[in-house]
């Protein structure tokens, strides 16, 4: 053997043994992945820490998974602030109908989706989805009747749904451990997305709507076309994204999920294509991952029907069995789950209505026009952003007291939470405009910073091979809560579906108990994941 092939095999040796001295340590979760997985993905981070760093294929990413939260939002917010103008024109019996179909088809795509990212990858989920949201959403702007309106609005909540479950993901993935605190960062986009969909719909509604005084039923199109050209130019913005995506960044798959599939040769490739992006050399090599499993055979790529089929036919508990592999994981693992849900009923309850509790409230001030309550409504969303980054500021500090470990994600978690619940309980108690405006404001502050840490913990809690998997469980609940919400208010709210000043409270009052509770339940969870590298 030649020395050069001795130093060689030695470095490699060396990086190995590394794997299992100081460095291991620092991996956030050694329970629910295989061993040779785990040093291999140590290796990536090592990787993605010292050598790659956070550069511009990273700030690129950044810009492009944040548009995809921004979209997420973006039509949800649309649905949301169109309500009204939907229920003038097409007079529903219940308008909480659309709520509903909105809700299962977010339910059916964020399932879907998380799954097939761990069974296909998570480039194809990041790229597909926002093409059917935007398809979709242009239609339902064409909407005769209001079952193919909720039928359409199904639709795009299939496409939307995976959003933010892969993305965060595919982000995650990308980014050394000293920069994990951008994921949080990443909710500011969902804010903006508030913001410009309250904009461009009060700009719109303002202007082409019915007059409040017409009775619903008896508004007629050519009338109220506001929230059609509003779901137009929504649609037509998610394309231009999804262009930008598909056809001008070159999206990499995810390295850590190649080598879950045992594809070290195209993991090494992604690697280097990004390190080549940021201008930087690589000295990860091939035979590096593979010494660590001592193969040097790597799997070819799959067809694309294979692994869509494999992805579901082996759903059964491959991938969700990992979850649940030791105590302290599944305590975990069930605890964030039910988190998810209950904050998926809390959340809709009341900012799926929040037009209409504003409404209710007298935030219209007795105008003849519905310009003054969506410039509140605009107004609200804009105190969502300084959510982001009081969030982002906190994420990553701790302090060690010797048995407990302070601060991090799960504090800012639970206090975030905490006073959403309180806001909101003080919501029910306004009896002027300003009171309503004013709780409104901080409570969508409190909000978007419990949902920024929230979107980052979820991912960083589990491991790779079956992140997309955990992602789509805590997605799927948080759509089944939201799709009882409108059922509550149904059950709370008189037959036409509107709210007065007394009815608007009880659904409210429901809400803020639940952030209360699920604050609570965060304190529970045994897993803190500030300062350790994401598998």
């Amino acid at each position: 053997m030649s020395a050069v092939q001795e130093s060689s095999d030695a470095a490699v040796e060396e990086k190995r043994l590394a794997l299992t001295d100081d460095s291991f340590d620092q991996i956030s979760r050694p329970e629910g992945v295989w061993r040779d997985y785990e040093l291999k993905c140590n290796l990536i981070n090592k990787c993605f820490q010292e050598e790659i760093r956070f550069g511009r294929y990273q700030c690129q990413l950044f810009v492009l998974t944040g548009l995809g939260w921004f979209v997420d939002n973006l039509f949800f917010q649309a649905v949301v602030v169109a309500l009204p103008q939907v229920q003038r024109e097409f007079n529903p019996v219940r308008i909480e109908y659309a709520v509903l179909a909105e809700f299962a088809g977010l339910l059916v795509g964020s399932t879907t989706w998380g799954i097939l990212a761990d069974g296909i990858g998570r480039r194809l989920s990041f790229n597909i989805t926002l093409f059917i949201g935007g398809l979709f959403g242009m239609a339902a702007g064409a909407a005769p009747n209001f079952v193919i309106f909720s039928s359409l609005i199904a639709c795009l909540g299939f496409g939307v749904g995976g959003n933010l479950p892969v993305d965060g993901a595919l982000y995650l993935e990308h980014i050394p451990q000293s920069h994990q605190w951008t994921l949080t960062l990443l909710s500011v986009w969902w804010a903006v997305g508030q913001l410009v969909a309250s904009l461009i719909i009060w700009v719109f509604i303002a202007n082409f709507s019915c007059d409040p005084s017409v009775p619903s039923g008896q508004c007629p199109r050519s009338d109220n076309m506001g929230w059609r050209y509003a779901m137009f130019t929504l649609g037509a913005l998610t394309f231009s994204i999804f262009i930008c995506r598909f056809f001008i960044f070159d999206v990499q798959e995810s390295s850590k999920f190649l080598v879950a599939q045992g594809r070290d040769e195209e993991a090494i490739e992604v690697l280097e294509h990004i390190a080549r992006r940021n201008g930087v050399s690589l000295t990860l090599k091939l035979e590096d991952l593979q010494a660590v499993s001592n193969d040097t055979t790597s799997k070819p790529t799959p067809k694309l029907s294979t692994n869509v089929r494999n992805a579901f036919s082996t759903l059964s508990l491959s991938h969700i069995r990992p979850l649940f592999s030791s105590r302290r994981l599944a305590i975990n693992t069930t605890l964030i789950i039910i988190i998810w849900g209950l904050i998926g009923i809390a959340y809709p309850l009341f900012n799926t209505f929040l037009p209409l509790h504003l409404a209710a409230q007298g935030m219209v001030s007795g105008s003849s026009n519905a310009g003054e309550a969506y410039r509140n409504y605009s107004i609200i969303s804009i105190f969502g952003i300084p959510g982001s980054f009081i969030a982002c500021a906190a994420v990553d500090y701790t302090r060690n007291t010797g048995r407990w470990l302070i601060g991090g994600r799960k504090l800012t978690m639970t206090v975030s939470t905490m006073l959403t619940g309180i806001f909101l309980f003080l919501f029910t108690t306004s009896k002027s405009t300003a009171a309503v405006l004013g709780y409104s404001c901080i409570t969508t502050l409190a909000q978007n910073a419990m949902y920024g840490v929230l979107y980052a913990y979820t991912p960083e809690v589990f491991p790779a091979p079956h992140r997309g998997t955990g992602d789509a469980l805590c997605a799927a609940l948080n759509c089944i809560g939201g799709f009882s919400a409108p059922l509550i208010k149904i059950f709370t709210t008189p037959l036409n579906g509107s709210a007065s000043a007394t009815s608007v409270n009880s659904p409210v009052f429901v809400s803020a108990s639940l952030f209360i509770f699920a604050a609570i339940l965060i304190i529970l969870l045994p897993i803190e994941t500030a300062g350790k590298m994401a598998l």
